[in-house]
């Protein structure tokens, strides 16, 4: 990333022409958010974490509507400065963590069709806006994900140091858990889209752990079914304050590898 101006990433032909049609969307389209929004809200009161639910209330989501980004960019400009870029669909390393960096969400625009309901081998922007959207109005929670973005920047032409960082966003922005009043609830954005996971990373069947940035990058995820691990922290200034200890850690990872 060296020679290129902080705002390069603005000017990306990846991401040319790149907007949400939203009178593009069908009957269809608007049917589908209705069903997972409807299935998966009744689930979260007292599931989700208070900042999540606080966050869906601010950007005003409801089942009726489909997330209109220029509604939610007005909402983020007045919270934390944030705002929804649209992108194809999965994008490479680089323009995903410098998007992140320069505090702009990565989110397609497309939506799953009725026969996709269940099971999506590619996030669509029901994941993206219903999931992630909400929790973008949590100060600490941004500084997090700008923060790791930064270090991943940092070795980007490294493909064990940004698997070693996929693993800390895996494990805390998609499938991380928060410690509330005493009370397990979920904040990882992979849970929140599911009413399946959402069951079972509360029940007893996982194991619960500590949040624990070495044991994290040693820990591997699945792709393919609900993990048999989470990690818990306490709150989200202490997954902010967590980033120097990330790049430290990373850094002896990297070392050990190199050794080995």
């Amino acid at each position: 990333m060296t020679g290129k101006s902080a705002n390069w990433v603005f000017q990306d032909p990846r991401l040319q022409e790149m907007h949400q049609d939203y009178d593009a969307y069908t009957s269809e389209d608007f049917k589908v958010w209705k069903i997972l929004y409807e299935r998966q809200i009744v689930n979260l009161p007292k599931a989700a974490s208070q900042a999540y639910l606080d966050g869906i209330e601010a950007v005003n989501f409801g089942s009726g509507r489909i997330a209109n980004f220029a509604e939610v960019n007005e909402k983020l400009r007045g919270t934390t400065g944030w705002s929804v870029q649209v992108v194809p669909g999965l994008i490479d390393d680089d323009l995903f963590f410098g998007l992140l960096r320069n505090r702009r969400f990565p989110s397609s625009t497309w939506l799953r069709k009725m026969e996709q309901l269940d099971y999506l081998e590619e996030p669509d922007m029901f994941h993206d806006a219903f999931a992630h959207m909400p929790l973008l109005t949590n100060q600490p929670y941004v500084d997090f994900l700008e923060d790791l973005s930064g270090i991943a920047l940092k070795y980007i032409d490294n493909k064990w140091a940004i698997h070693l960082l996929s693993r800390i966003y895996w494990f805390t922005i998609e499938f991380g858990l928060i410690r509330e009043n005493g009370m397990l609830k979920i904040y990882g954005a992979g849970i929140l889209s599911s009413a399946g996971e959402t069951k079972f990373s509360l029940s007893d069947e996982p194991a619960h752990i500590e949040y624990d940035v070495r044991k994290i990058m040693q820990t591997a995820y699945w792709k393919d079914k609900f993990q048999d691990k989470y990690f818990v922290i306490e709150s989200y200034e202490q997954l902010y304050q967590s980033i120097p200890e990330i790049e430290k850690v990373l850094e002896e990872e990297l070392a050990n590898s190199s050794v080995a």
